[in-house]
């Protein structure tokens, strides 16, 4: 990960500050309780609109979905958090960057019951390059199975973008980094595929994609969405459905997808080949139609991208 600029501005409550001083109390209920929810989407140099935001509103709108199930008020209007994503990137005259929205819970009281607590809204963004390693997207990623399952539905909501469910991505991916593998893929509580640490997981056999169902303990992903369209775009058939852990050795071809991890191919599980070992032909087509519309090789008919500049 590129470092941070600490010369930029970040958005903190609707006020422009200085990097260094976008700090949190250290009384403040989210260190506590780790009481936050948050977003993260790229703003892309495109060839057509110049920097644009990726899906800004659709993540927006994960950002308000997360916070209603923590029952969080967001004290701003959705538009006015999407006018700041742009703005984050504007102020701070970045082409390209990752951003980072986080909802919390502030300082005020300390009782596991947040009452009178001030909710937060911070916004920042940085340069990330590839999230798994430049030479990720064409040569794959070493993976294992983790031993940490996701959580199961009834415990922590795994439809939201939440900081605390994080700290079980944080044991999947610490996990693998021990054992020399990038990235971690795990389990629901009932065995079948969930996700990785910070990735949705997608399985192409036979000439079929399929994908683990939101009721697999998986975030509702951004790019989850986008390439079952781009996918079914293509002809593919795109089944939604419980996979069993055995068939992740058996795939054809596997791959993540994230807003960080964009489209990254999986070239090994738990040190067993998928396919040939190497990025497979239907993950190349979906890389190409993707990265394609930053290029302006493929029309934005979705109308996905926010110009930073309109």
């Amino acid at each position: 990960m590129s470092g941070f600029n600490e010369q930029a501005k970040i958005w903190y409550d609707g006020k422009w500050v200085d990097w260094k001083d976008a700090t949190v109390h250290v009384m403040a209920h989210v260190i506590h309780y780790g009481s936050s929810v948050f977003e993260g989407m790229r703003c892309y140099d495109t060839r057509h609109l110049g920097p644009a935001v990726f899906r800004l509103r659709e993540h927006i709108e994960r950002l308000f979905n997360s916070a209603k199930m923590y029952r969080m008020h967001i004290p701003f209007s959705m538009e006015e958090i999407i006018q700041a994503c742009v703005d984050v990137v504007k102020v701070n005259e970045m082409k390209e960057a990752y951003i980072r929205p986080v909802v919390f819970r502030g300082y005020g009281s300390l009782g596991v019951l947040p009452e009178g607590v001030p909710i937060n809204v911070v916004i920042g963004a940085w340069e990330w390059g590839k999230y798994l390693g430049p030479e990720a997207l064409e040569q794959g990623v070493d993976v294992c199975v983790s031993s940490w399952n996701r959580l199961a539905l009834n415990t922590m909501p795994s439809l939201a973008k939440a900081g605390a469910n994080y700290m079980n991505s944080q044991l999947i991916k610490m996990e693998a980094h021990e054992y020399g593998f990038a990235e971690g893929i795990a389990l629901n509580p009932e065995g079948y595929v969930s996700e990785g640490s910070g990735e949705n997981l997608f399985l192409v056999y036979k000439g079929k994609i399929y994908t683990p169902p939101l009721c697999a303990s998986i975030l509702p992903g951004i790019t989850r969405d986008t390439v079952i369209t781009l996918a079914r775009e293509l002809g593919y058939e795109v089944i939604e459905q419980m996979i069993p852990r055995s068939m992740l050795y058996l795939a054809d071809e596997l791959f993540f997808t994230g807003s960080a991890a964009e489209i990254t191919p999986i070239r090994s599980v738990d040190k067993i080949p998928v396919g040939e070992g190497k990025r497979g032909p239907v993950t190349k087509q979906l890389q190409e139609r993707f990265f394609g519309m930053m290029t302006g090789e493929y029309e934005d008919k979705y109308g996905w991208f926010t110009p930073v500049y309109s």
